[in-house]
């Protein structure tokens, strides 16, 4: 971004690193800050952040000031401007957090290229090289060091494009600096969403909506009891039953009504993570989102090959069987992992309902664990049986031999 170039919009990555007010809830605005008092001011949509500003269209002149507040003592608070969009590539932010050796506040200056958006480097202090004339960082009393809870407020002034009003505002937080390098925030789903769009004539303002909790919590119980703990289920009653003689055709329809419930609440859970993105652009998690595809394109998969199963007579099912069998635990695997991953995007890594999880998942698989090990014992059992058998009719057969001559 050239400042002789027209300044399309205005990206703010506001870090706070917020701790007085919730991570979703928004603040109430005021235009008296301790920089000076302002024209306008809004209450942003997430991490309960503020922003107050002043337009002087004679020179198109933004003066304004962030409000927010840490959650760490070792966390980072950032502003800066962004040409093309909301987002964080390509952004000129002026970055705050404590002097790791003198303990003061600091405001310095970063680029956010796309190596640092895919942390393929560290983040760097460079000159911006955009039309920002003044920028300043300052704690509210009572806070007078950065510590979890304290108020910070980011001001600067910036030439915009005459005539351009609707200026794209974009705010996070992170909770450590590495020296002097922020590091990357959090993802939750009100992270990812702290954008917005403002008139700074109107204060009309346009933000990314974030799907409701109960849509949330819907999303990661479904997803959670079928790709997490039923097709596993499943899979482990086929391995575990069919070898029973006595079970009969029983493990086939428990296998099959065990997965088929899963998979139709996996479906489920999966459309609702769908119509979750659909209603929150911007907010986009790669990974969850990608093995999630995965597990719903591989339980398709085995739906579908249902009705292509050859009978027990056909050539081709052996063939059937180990694809049949690649495709599930595949997707079991892939099933399980995402659930972790799950968690880790609603903010819940450290938190009771994983622990739950965890424990049921480990009662399954300790119990595979048992039923595997007796297998193996089973199986080695009747293969030393049968070899003693197949030496007793050897030996008949010799004896018979011998007889007869």
């Amino acid at each position: 971004m050239r400042s002789s170039g027209p300044l399309v919009g205005l990206f703010v990555v506001l870090v706070v690193v917020g701790g007085g007010a919730a991570a979703g809830a928004p603040g109430r605005c005021t235009t008296s800050t301790p920089v000076k008092a302002y024209a306008k001011c809004i209450a942003l949509p997430t991490q309960g952040a503020t922003l107050a500003w002043t337009y002087d269209a004679r020179n198109a002149t933004l003066d304004a000031a962030f409000t927010g507040s840490f959650i760490s003592p070792s966390g980072w608070v950032a502003w800066g401007v962004n040409q093309d969009a909301p987002a964080m590539a390509g952004a000129r932010v002026i970055a705050a957090f404590s002097d790791p050796s003198t303990g003061a506040l600091l405001a310095l200056p970063f680029v956010l290229s796309a190596d640092v958006k895919l942390q393929a480097k560290p983040l760097v202090s460079r000159p911006l090289d955009i039309p920002l004339l003044a920028s300043s960082a300052s704690l509210i009393a009572p806070a007078r060091t950065v510590r979890d809870g304290a108020s910070v407020t980011i001001a600067a002034t910036i030439r915009l494009s005459p005539n351009r009003t609707r200026v794209h505002f974009v705010w996070n937080r992170g909770l450590y600096v590495q020296g002097y390098s922020p590091t990357i925030h959090p993802t939750d789903a009100s992270d990812l969403a702290s954008h917005a769009t403002v008139d700074i004539l109107t204060t009309a303002t346009e933000s990314s909506p974030i799907a409701s909790a109960r849509l949330q919590w819907a999303h990661g119980s479904l997803n959670a009891l079928s790709w997490g703990l039923l097709l596993p289920v499943g899979a482990a009653l086929a391995r575990y039953l069919r070898p029973c003689a006595s079970a009969g055709p029983a493990w086939f329809y428990g296998h099959a009504a065990v997965q088929a419930t899963g998979y139709a609440l996996g479906a489920a859970g999966f459309a609702l993570g769908i119509a979750m993105g659909a209603a929150s652009p911007g907010v986009t998690y790669k990974l969850h989102r990608g093995l999630g595809i995965a597990a719903a394109t591989a339980g398709s998969l085995q739906t579908l090959a249902v009705f292509f199963r050859p009978k027990t007579t056909n050539r081709y099912r052996k063939y059937w069987k180990s694809y049949h069998h690649l495709v599930g635990y595949g997707c079991v695997v892939v099933g399980v992992v995402n659930v972790f991953q799950g968690f880790e995007v609603m903010g819940l890594g450290a938190s009771y309902w994983k622990l739950g999880y965890c424990m049921a998942l480990a009662t399954l698989v300790g119990g595979c664990v048992a039923l595997e090990v007796n297998a193996w014992v089973v199986f080695c059992r009747r293969q030393h049986e049968e070899k003693l058998m197949r030496r007793e009719v050897e030996d008949v057969v010799v004896k018979d031999r011998a007889a007869a001559f």
